[in-house]
């Protein structure tokens, strides 16, 4: 008869976590079946457990008999190794389960510098009063900005919409509204159509790129046109721009964010209203995806029921009407 060689069976696979989650709980309470009844299951298959821990380590941990069991010498080094790391790593894994499904940790949110300032300030404060276990933070540059590149998980884009592969929700329209002091008006005159702007003195925005001064948009027809101007005042930064118009230093054309507020309380008079241009927009935009946490969903969703429409910073036509000039 040929001889049979025999082959040697391999060792169990060994779940070192649950394994050493296991043989901690069971020597804590110093029995197997007290064990089992903590973990929900049974005596069998604890002793199998802490068995194959033991067998993966080469090491004795307990000893064992009928009625209880008790630590070896080298199963206490262990248990004394093991437990404090073991409290923290499991404390570690809570703490992120309930900021994947609840409302704490961080947010990281990018956006341009007026967006920032005037939109979501506001925003975010609401946001965390309801919610403080929630951290921002708030990435202001005025240039778009991948979600996936800077690791952001929501982005607000004022302009058109955002380009890349993302979702994209629509808040609001921005206008683009020719403006001045009543000041300013009172001593240089109202224009009354788009040639009118070359005799005053206008201020304008230079951007921070390119040192180029911005064209100013106008609607003509319900076609967008563009208009260069000359300015006895222009900044490269939009909230200089738009204190060199409070300042009365000219006429300016400023977006709905920073101009809405003072027209409604009278430092500022748009003018020429039929031809604001409102093509551009306020978008929310974020990645697309399944595992998106909690406190990111919620925030979305507060944001789009809290600016959709966003009457504090866009004037209604009806409302642009009434307080505009120079349409005659």
């Amino acid at each position: 008869m040929p001889y049979a060689r025999r082959t040697r069976t391999p060792p169990a696979v060994v779940d070192e976590l649950r394994a050493i989650a296991t043989f901690i709980r069971a020597a804590e309470l110093g029995s197997f079946h007290r064990a089992a009844q903590a973990q929900g299951t049974s005596p069998q298959a604890v002793s199998k457990t802490v068995r194959q821990l033991e067998q993966h380590l080469g090491v004795r941990l307990f000893h064992r008999t009928t009625r209880k069991s008790s630590l070896t010498e080298e199963g206490q080094r262990l248990l004394e190794s093991v437990r404090e790391s073991m409290e923290g790593l499991t404390g570690a894994i809570e703490r992120a389960r309930r900021a994947a499904l609840g409302d704490e940790g961080l947010i990281r949110i990018g956006a341009g510098g007026a967006v920032g300032r005037k939109v979501l300030m506001p925003l975010l404060a609401e946001f965390q009063r309801r919610h403080p276990g929630v951290a921002f933070d708030l990435v202001l540059e005025d240039r778009p900005t991948d979600a996936v590149v800077e690791r952001i998980d929501l982005g607000f884009k004022a302009g058109n919409p955002p380009t890349a592969q993302v979702v994209s929700r629509a808040l609001f329209p921005i206008q683009l509204i020719a403006c001045a002091t009543p000041a300013y008006l009172s001593a240089h005159g109202v224009p009354t159509n788009l040639a009118d702007l070359s005799a005053h003195r206008c201020v304008g925005y230079r951007q921070p790129g390119s040192g180029r001064p911005m064209p100013w948009e106008f609607l003509v027809k319900g076609e967008t046109v563009y208009q260069t101007m000359t300015f006895a005042v222009c900044c490269s930064e939009p909230e200089a721009e738009m204190q060199a118009v409070l300042e009365g230093m000219g006429i300016g054309q400023i977006d709905s964010i920073n101009a809405t507020e003072p027209i409604r309380r009278g430092a500022l008079v748009p003018l020429l209203v039929r031809h604001t241009s409102h093509r551009m927009g306020l978008h929310l935009y974020y990645a697309q995806r399944r595992d998106m946490p909690a406190r990111v969903r919620q925030f979305i969703d507060f944001a789009v029921e809290r600016l959709r429409g966003g009457d504090g910073f866009h004037l209604p036509a009806a409302e642009l009407r009434a307080l505009g000039r120079g349409d005659g």
